[in-house]
């Protein structure tokens, strides 16, 4: 018998392509994976924002338009109430240096570092016109299978 303790797992879905929220989902990953925890994030329909590259997307009418009012990127996120059309973006960055918040880009950055898996749904991507090429690196393409297959393992699960 092994005196070896069980790893310990988290999974978080991303639906939400809010800054906030993708921030709070980002600061949970983090502070799980340094407690070494394994943790899954599945980004999913808006939340596929967060982990595409920024590029247009689609290639019909609506797919087209959708990435056009829609374009996805970390940096790009804006927060959830008073946004006042990108200014509310621009005005918590600014609000975040000041307090020394790490920036969304550099959570992302530090979540790979720590081994985050991050899995954007299949379904959600086929639905929005968005490519595997239009995601960042390091991101695999799953379905909702591969989420409850890490769910079910997980000490919690959220849904941000």
């Amino acid at each position: 018998m092994s005196d070896a303790q069980p790893v310990e797992k988290a999974s978080i879905v991303v639906m939400s392509g809010d800054m906030d929220k993708v921030m709070g989902a980002f600061i949970i990953a983090n502070g799980a994976a340094a407690f070494d925890m394994q943790v899954s994030m599945f980004f999913t329909f808006w939340g596929l924002k967060a982990i595409q590259k920024g590029n247009l997307t689609g290639k019909g009418v609506m797919g087209r338009m959708l990435g056009l009012m829609n374009r996805g990127g970390i940096d790009r996120l804006g927060p959830s109430k008073l946004n006042f059309g990108g200014m509310g973006r621009v005005m918590f960055k600014m609000m975040m240096k000041k307090r020394k918040v790490m920036p969304l880009p550099e959570m992302l950055k530090q979540a790979q570092e720590l081994g985050v898996k991050l899995t954007a749904c299949e379904m959600s991507m086929n639905v929005m016109e968005i490519k595997k090429e239009d995601l960042i690196d390091g991101v695999q393409i799953g379905g909702v299978a591969s989420f409850i297959a890490d769910a079910s393992e997980s000490k919690f699960s959220l849904f941000i």
